[in-house]
């Protein structure tokens, strides 16, 4: 990708970091304007999903579970088993493509905009340290301040405020992760009565505490690989919040404001060096250098610029999103082969994943020949004993389930109950033998079709095969 500033050396460190390795905090101004706005609309709406999804239940499942240890997976309200690992497989694929394409065309958007660090660090954190610390200069000075009475009260409240919210995110987090109603019951029974549930919920807040109230924007900068991908995935057709040298440097140079001054004359572009969008930039960079690692396409940088451009009497969009040929070859926006490409992966992709969906079985029973185990002879009779496994994925208690072998003729013992309990979105286990005349038996191995029944409801069809004696009569 073409870049308009010769000297790149800033690429050789990021604002984070000092001269001497250690840690310097970025102060950035409180932004302002449209683009803000309306990223405060979205995000308080994502806020309110991401704060309500684990809570909320379609047809008794969980809205979004990603229960790892029990390896339980409910997807807007659709449950993924380890039996349907394939579908979560190709969801997640999908997820990555649609990802890609949507870099491909808008670059990193998906952070300013989407990404829940960003929502929590830019819309919660970041606004009530305005609300305590003030703004930029506020909060620079404050920095610097001694340890007196003003200082030690705004910073104990702030560190009281962000851990009772990284708290709250924690419980939020752990309900994801092994549903909402075991939190709510950990809840009501207390903390003395789940001691290592609380050890973990003060692990995650100590995380969540460490990220927004020190690592902060290093968490884009530095960890996440998304930023990596952009590397790979940008060209010069990808829309970006990008500055506008073209008509920002002129063929003079960028120059500080003079109302006085015919800048067209003298060749100076329209930038007036004043600074304000490195002032507001969360990750603390210069849009003016070009596209760049750090930056995550919040737009702090257009409002703030569109603010000045204003105020000095010259047009606004200076910094927009464009792309890099809209703003050298003036070229609109269009779809590329590569982006084309991505389209049509992620249209087969999505067929092939709504196809299996309609194919998924809301029932699966497996059964297994117990291994090491050897047929038996009852008088005229063979047998065989099977490990049976169902995977009741309805929101539905089975109460009454039976098996009926269909071929060849026999018959099926249960070993304990006649019948078996399968409970919702639960697995049951259990052992029965297979017994068969041995004059039905025409060879080593036979396949055994039985059927699932549920108070005599066919409920699925499992095969399996049957081993008998070499010799037959």
């Amino acid at each position: 990708m073409e870049f308009h500033n010769p000297d790149e050396s800033f690429r050789d460190s990021i604002a984070t970091i000092d001269e001497k390795g250690k840690r310097a905090f970025i102060f950035p101004k409180k932004p302002s304007g449209p683009f803000y706005d309306k990223r405060k609309l979205l995000s308080y709406f994502l806020l309110a999903f991401l704060l309500s999804a684990p809570f909320i239940k379609i047809n008794g499942n969980q809205f979004l579970l990603f229960n790892v240890l029990e390896r339980r997976f409910n997807i807007f309200s659709f449950p993924f088993w380890p039996q349907d690992f394939h579908l979560f497989v190709i969801s997640m694929i999908i997820g990555v493509v649609g990802l890609a394409l949507f870099t491909v065309a808008f670059g990193r958007i998906f952070c300013g905009w989407f990404c829940p660090q960003t929502i929590f660090m830019e819309m919660v954190f970041r606004r009530i340290e305005y609300w305590i610390d003030g703004d930029r200069a506020q909060q620079m000075r404050l920095a610097k301040q001694a340890w007196d009475a003003e200082k030690i009260r705004k910073r104990v409240t702030k560190w009281i405020v962000f851990f009772i919210i990284s708290f709250i995110i924690a419980n939020v987090f752990l309900a994801y992760l092994i549903g909402s109603d075991e939190v709510l019951e950990f809840i009501k029974e207390g903390p003395a009565q789940n001691t290592s549930t609380l050890i973990a919920l003060l692990i995650f807040t100590a995380v969540f505490y460490f990220i927004y109230a020190w690592f902060r924007e290093q968490v884009c900068i530095i960890a996440c690989p998304y930023g990596r991908m952009q590397g790979v995935l940008l060209d010069n057709k990808t829309i970006n919040v990008a500055y506008d040298h073209v008509r920002g440097e002129g063929e003079s140079g960028r120059a500080k404001f003079n109302k006085n001054e015919d800048r067209a004359a003298l060749g100076k572009g329209d930038c007036i060096d004043c600074k304000v969008c490195v002032h507001v930039c969360p990750t603390g960079i210069d849009i003016r250098n070009g596209v760049q690692l750090e930056c995550v396409n919040c737009t702090a940088c257009i409002d703030e610029c569109d603010s000045i451009m204003e105020k000095v009497g010259f047009p606004k969009g200076l910094i927009r999103y464009a792309s890099e040929d809209e703003i050298v070859k003036k070229e609109k926006f269009k779809l590329t082969t590569r982006m084309k490409g991505y389209i049509a992966v992620l249209a087969i992709l999505i067929g092939v994943f709504i196809g299996m969906l309609f194919l998924r079985n809301d029932v699966e029973a497996t059964i297994l020949h117990m291994p090491g185990q050897l047929f038996q002879h009852e008088g005229t009779k063979i047998t065989n004993i099977y490990n049976y496994t169902i995977v009741n994925k309805t929101t539905t208690d089975f109460d009454n389930v039976t098996f009926k072998l269909v071929a060849p003729k026999g018959e099926i013992k249960l070993v304990g109950n006649p019948f078996t309990k399968v409970k919702k979105q639960d697995i049951t286990k259990g052992t029965f033998f297979v017994k068969i005349e041995e004059a039905e038996l025409n060879g080593e191995k036979i396949d055994l079709k039985i059927e699932v029944y549920n108070n005599n409801k066919k409920i699925e069809t499992a095969n399996t095969l049957f081993v008998g004696p070499r010799n037959f009569n």
